[in-house]
């Protein structure tokens, strides 16, 4: 019956004009028993409109068959060795090699300015100095060594990978100032999860920015993931929203979503997060299940400050630090390990999809440390 509609209502007239169809109750209604009647309407009320299937279109983001090839990795030290903490700390061991006060009060102003702050820098000096003077070490060398093992010790705990699973689809929620890097991190977290054969989607979340939606479709076709996305300043918790009902029809395994990234200091973002992480929760009572901030390991001490904001206001839950390799001083990651105790999940060492590495506590002290020690370590 509800064929021999359509093709009714596809007739023209006498002067050949098409005849509109007639309303669905009328041709539901026509000659049929109440019962059939009835159960037509239900069906024909559920069917999408028009406006319903072309905006759906437009928001998802067929991805390409196969992302393009990885490229290989290189290894920590190669990335690391460039950081102002691995250049003044082996400048600071050639120039005085002297097993004495000297030595640690440089050591001490070394770790500073490398960003390690200045509590857990004196901490860590005070009880190396303790020590010399009980004669533990027979030189600088040793000395070096139980630097090495105390920087192991404060990153150990922090130390904790990122684990998706349990949960159909684990929600990832990016958060962190713009410039930090969110947009290129999501792209390879997209390429990691994929080539551990998980399904991944991700949500265009920052609205905000006129860049942020194409270049994170660039990122899906590129890793071939969807993207679902409602172009620039749509509603961003209703993007993320329809993005998990998305991901959740689709059985997907990981929903990336990505966020606007002004200024921390900026009343209305921080509202706009904590909208999305209410949004989520009508749908999944967990979610997200993780809140994974990006920092940019350029911007030193006011990291501590970005993370302390954010943490406020949305509850982060995990960290990523971005640009550590080059002009990164790279002490950053000690001072928010201390200050904070927050899992440090990833950290960038460079631009390619493999140089978002997982944290690895040893891994990343010995990148920083001289050669003597950290290279003949070598990590890959």
């Amino acid at each position: 019956m509800l064929k021999f509609w359509k093709k009714k209502s596809a007739e023209t007239d006498a002067h050949g004009k098409e005849v509109p169809p007639a309303a669905p109750d009328a041709a539901v209604d026509a000659g049929l028993p109440e019962a059939a009647a009835s159960g037509l309407r239900e069906a024909l009320a559920e069917m999408p409109s028009p406006e319903d299937s072309r905006r759906d279109s437009e928001s998802f983001v067929a991805p390409a068959e196969e992302p393009a090839p990885t490229p290989p990795k290189r290894s920590w030290r190669e990335r690391l060795s460039g950081s102002v903490f691995s250049r003044s700390l082996g400048s600071l061991f050639v120039r005085n090699p002297r097993l004495d006060d000297d030595l640690l009060d440089e050591l001490e102003t070394v770790l500073i300015t490398a960003d390690v702050g200045v509590e857990a820098s004196s901490a860590l000096v005070e009880d190396l100095r303790k020590r010399m003077h009980k004669r533990e070490f027979a030189d600088a060398a040793a000395l070096l060594a139980a630097l090495r093992q105390a920087l192991i010790e404060l990153l150990k705990p922090v130390e904790q990978p990122l684990d998706v699973r349990g949960r159909q689809p684990f929600v990832v929620l990016v958060v962190g100032i713009n410039g930090a890097g969110k947009t290129t991190t999501i792209g390879k977290l997209a390429r990691r999860w994929r080539d551990e054969k998980r399904a991944v989607m991700l949500a265009a979340g920052d609205t905000f920015r006129a860049a942020a939606v194409e270049q994170l479709k660039t990122w899906g076709e590129r890793n071939a993931v969807p993207v679902i996305s409602q172009g620039q300043d749509a509603d961003a918790a209703s993007v993320i929203f329809d993005a998990l009902q998305a991901a959740r029809s689709r059985h997907m395994d990981v929903l990336i979503a990505d966020t606007a990234g002004r200024l921390h200091t900026q009343g209305g973002l921080m509202d706009e997060l904590g909208k999305i992480a209410r949004v989520l929760k009508k749908l999944d009572a967990d979610a997200p299940h993780e809140v994974l901030m990006v920092i940019d390991g350029t911007t030193g001490q006011n990291a501590v400050n970005q993370v302390r904001q954010f943490r406020q206001i949305v509850g982060v839950t995990g960290l990523v630090v971005t640009k550590l390799d080059g002009t990164a001083k790279g002490g950053v990651v000690f001072a928010l390990a201390r200050e904070f105790g927050l899992p440090i999940r990833f950290v960038g060492l460079g631009e390619s999809a493999t140089d978002l590495r997982a944290f690895d506590a040893e891994a990343f002290v010995d990148g920083l440390l001289p050669d003597n020690l950290g290279q003949a370590r070598g990590h890959g």
